[in-house]
C-alpha cells in the first residue's frame, strides 16, 4: 500500500486506528536508535531513511535525484514491514538479527531480502529493531553500497 503522504506525519494519520499505535512506536524506535547522519522523509510511500544528498551527493543509482535509501517502515495490506537494506547486503548482520529473532520471539520470522513482516502487531520486537538500527552508520552504509549494491559505471 503506497502513500500519497507528503510528510512523515500524514502517512501516520492516514493509518487505520489498529496500526496507528504501533507505526508511531516503530518510528520512535528507529529515530531513538538510527546512528546521526540518516533523514526521515516519505521514500517511496513509506516512511523512508535515507543518506541525505549533503552526506552522500550521488544519490541513489537508479535515480540520483533520490537520497540513498537504508531503511522503511510500511502499514501494508496484511503485515506491518520493516525493509532494512544491511540485512539485505551483510550477511553477518543478517546472521546476527535472525539468531537474535529466534531468542526473543516466539514467532517464526517472515522475512525476504530486506523486508521483514510483521503479521501480529502485537508481537513486533521493538528492542531488537533498535538493536538492528545502531548497527551501521551513513558512512558504513555508503561504503557497503558502493561496494555490493552501485551498478558500477
Amino acid at each position: 500500500m503506497i502513500s500519497n503522504a507528503a510528510t512523515p506525519e500524514e502517512y501516520i494519520n492516514s493509518l487505520p486506528v489498529e496500526r496507528k499505535q504501533v507505526v508511531i512506536k516503530l518510528r520512535e524506535t528507529v529515530l531513538k536508535n538510527l546512528p546521526e547522519g540518516f533523514a526521515e522523509e516519505i521514500n517511496y510511500g513509506m516512511l523512508g531513511y535515507v543518506v541525505p544528498h549533503s552526506i552522500y551527493p550521488e544519490g541513489y543509482h537508479c535515480n540520483p535525484k533520490l537520497p540513498l535509501p537504508f531503511m522503511n517502515i510500511a502499514s501494508q495490506k496484511n503485515f506491518i514491514a520493516v525493509y532494512h537494506m544491511g540485512i539485505y547486503s551483510d550477511k553477518k548482520l543478517l546472521e546476527w538479527f535472525t539468531a537474535d529473532y529466534k531468542k526473543i520471539s516466539k514467532t517464526k520470522l517472515d522475512m525476504g531480502k530486506s523486508c521483514i513482516r510483521f503479521k501480529k502487531i502485537d508481537q513486533i520486537p521493538f528492542e531488537l529493531i533498535g538493536e538492528l538500527c545502531t548497527k551501521i552508520s551513513p558512512q558504513q552504509w555508503i561504503a557497503v553500497y558502493e561496494k555490493h549494491i552501485k551498478r558500477k559505471k
